[in-house]
């Protein structure tokens, strides 16, 4: 994703890795090709190493980062049987995966709609949506497709990192700000709200607003973000409800 206004999120692929026999993975090392480029070649490394892109293929899921829902769901229980959920920018659909095993929604209990502007293979149990999520029809189209306000919103969105870090800090809040936005059309009162932000300075004004409109507001950091990222998730829980739904 090239700039912060667009819906399509970036995830942590999981393809590329199987994973070894036993319970202990040697490291492997990555040979540079002549014309692959040293960053390239350890990003490819890192992948090749990660325990959690081994699982993801191994579990059926289509990115490392459906850890990262899960283990933050089972630290704080914002995924129940029964619910609606919303998740931005969800390609390539890990997130939706972990969601409607949470609420059922392959039981028909739950619902989770899936939303991108990139293409998404069927998931069983989601609904995919094709669209900009900013757009000014997608409120509506989105909790028609929920059937009714969310009682989840999730964002793992991410712009495409330019490398400057003040830069791709800006980016990512421009986007959890959008998020937010979009959260409080169709979040129903006592709902959860959580994004993907980076550390930085800018922060504040995204949990200020967000101290103005739920009950609770922290950060998370689950396990399974790489330490070395400075990646967090804003976590907010009971929408106080803006009386637009």
């Amino acid at each position: 994703m090239a700039a912060p206004s667009r819906a399509a999120g970036r995830h942590d692929g999981a393809a590329g890795v199987r994973p070894a026999g036993g319970s202990r993975r040697l490291k492997q090392r990555v040979r540079t090709a002549r014309r692959r480029k040293p960053a390239s070649t350890r990003w490819l490394q890192r992948q090749v190493n990660d325990p959690y892109v081994a699982r993801a293929q191994a579990e059926g899921y289509r990115s490392r980062s459906a850890f990262k829902l899960a283990e933050i769901d089972e630290a704080h229980h914002i995924l129940k049987p029964g619910m609606r959920v919303v998740d931005l920018g969800a390609a390539p659909g890990g997130w939706s995966q972990i969601a409607a095993e949470r609420v059922g929604a392959r039981d028909g209990q739950g619902t989770v709609v899936a939303v991108d502007l990139q293409d998404i293979e069927a998931i069983a149990g989601v609904t995919v949506l094709k669209c900009d999520f900013l757009a000014d029809a997608a409120p509506a189209a989105i909790r028609a497709a929920a059937g009714g306000p969310a009682d989840v919103v999730l964002s793992d969105m991410a712009p495409a990192t330019t490398g400057h870090r003040p830069t791709d800090h800006l980016r990512i809040m421009a986007l959890a700000e959008a998020a937010l936005d979009f959260a409080r059309d169709v979040l129903r009162p006592g709902g959860s709200f959580l994004a993907k932000v980076f550390q930085g300075g800018t922060e504040a004004e995204l949990l200020a607003a967000m101290k103005r409109d739920f009950a609770k507001v922290r950060h998370v950091k689950p396990k399974a973000s790489r330490s070395d990222s400075a990646e967090l998730f804003v976590l907010a829980t009971g929408f106080r409800g803006a009386g637009r739904n």
